[in-house]
């Protein structure tokens, strides 16, 4: 069983726009099994007290520093929240709030105080297809199954689904081929196999609603075919799973979903990297770190890819997007690239948090520009 709550994009805003004195950001690595939490929770007081030490150095009021203490000494205490995890922690902490993420994906362990959080990490999360459902169809039956990238996949209940091909009809068959009845021969089978896929859509439509999860299908023809018609998620993956589901377990769907994952995030990047690279010619793309933040602060971001392990301490102004970079981190600076990205995001641009290695010229971001700068 997989334990995450991965921020949704309105929750990522949210966080992003919040300031204070005392803003505190910890990431750390975590472990499914429960046993294991020990080395987590030691981290996560290490991180406190650095944290506190930060904000006592910046002159931050004793009793604003009381209130994180007690947050972070009431997550230590919270044996639910140790016994349930998955492999990264964010933490984000105010002297009035506490939220926390269980996150799929391994960060690096981080650890930023300023006045505003340090989001970057979370793009990882929020954009990389880390999951998908896995529409498992057939005429006996259908099944929706939800697929993680580490740990096994389960099953998610659906109102309304039908059971079976015939069920939706209401049927005995959807093969009988009588002449006897209106819709009957192989046509008639065609249009009862709609029918099925399409009852099949709109039970998905309330799960899947305001979700970008991959929707992948494993189904042979001609149910491949008709489910391709009648679907209406923007997420449907184009590669089937070509396997019949009545003889396939959820793990065997799993293992042949990663690698359609794996393909529909390669082809995302790819499509970045290539329009950046047209975008250049037109002066309308740049891996300069001051100029994408003067194009993020006014909002002429179309596309931003951000290495999400560096952190180039600094800030940026909040009306001329006027960078300045310093020595090192401090509860005066923030993450620069993580306030590029966090601009981008609000002024309605894609951003994907991606290692150094998928950037164009391995910089520290890549942006798209909507009109040149």
């Amino acid at each position: 069983m997989l334990y995450v709550d991965i921020p949704t994009l309105p929750e990522f805003k949210a966080l992003a726009t919040v300031r204070g004195d005392a803003c505190v950001s910890i990431y750390l690595p975590t472990t499914p099994l429960p046993q294991d939490s020990a080395v987590s929770r030691t981290q996560l007081k290490t991180f406190g007290k650095a944290a506190l030490d930060q904000l006592d150095e910046a002159g931050c009021d004793k009793r604003r520093q009381a209130s994180i203490a007690d947050h972070l000494a009431e997550l230590d205490d919270d044996e639910e929240l140790w016994r349930f995890q998955a492999h990264s922690l964010a933490v984000f902490l105010t002297p009035e709030t506490m939220r926390t993420f269980r996150l799929p994906n391994r960060l690096t362990t981080i650890v930023e105080v300023s006045n505003r959080f340090h989001l970057k990490p979370l793009l990882r999360a929020i954009t990389f297809p880390h999951e998908a459902f896995v529409l498992a169809l057939s005429e006996n039956a259908v099944r929706l199954v939800e697929v993680f990238a580490d740990l096994p996949p389960q099953q998610v209940a659906v109102d309304e689904l039908p059971k079976s091909a015939a069920d939706a009809v209401r049927r005995a068959s959807v093969n009988d081929r009588s002449p006897s009845r209106r819709i009957q021969g192989l046509e008639g089978q065609k249009v009862l196999l709609r029918q099925f896929c399409r009852r099949i859509d709109t039970a998905l439509r309330p799960v899947l609603a305001g979700r970008s999860t991959p929707l992948i299908l494993a189904a042979t023809e001609p149910l491949a075919s008709l489910y391709r018609l009648v679907n209406t998620y923007p997420g449907y993956a184009q590669a089937t799973i070509a396997a019949s589901p009545d003889r396939t377990s959820d793990a065997e769907l799993a293992a042949a979903a990663r690698p359609i994952l794996d393909g529909i995030y390669a082809h995302e990047l790819q499509s970045m990297r290539d329009l950046f690279e047209r975008r250049r010619g037109q002066g309308r793309a740049t891996s300069d770190l001051s100029d994408a933040a003067r194009a993020a602060t006014f909002g002429a971001i179309e596309q931003l890819m951000v290495d999400i392990d560096e952190v180039v301490p600094g800030t940026v102004d909040e009306e001329d997007g006027r960078v300045t970079f310093a020595e090192r981190a401090s509860a005066q600076t923030y993450g620069i690239v993580d306030e590029i990205a966090a601009r981008a995001l609000l002024s309605g641009a894609s951003v994907l948090g991606v290692r150094k290695e998928d950037i164009p010229d391995r910089t520290s971001l890549a942006a798209i520009l909507r009109y040149p700068i």
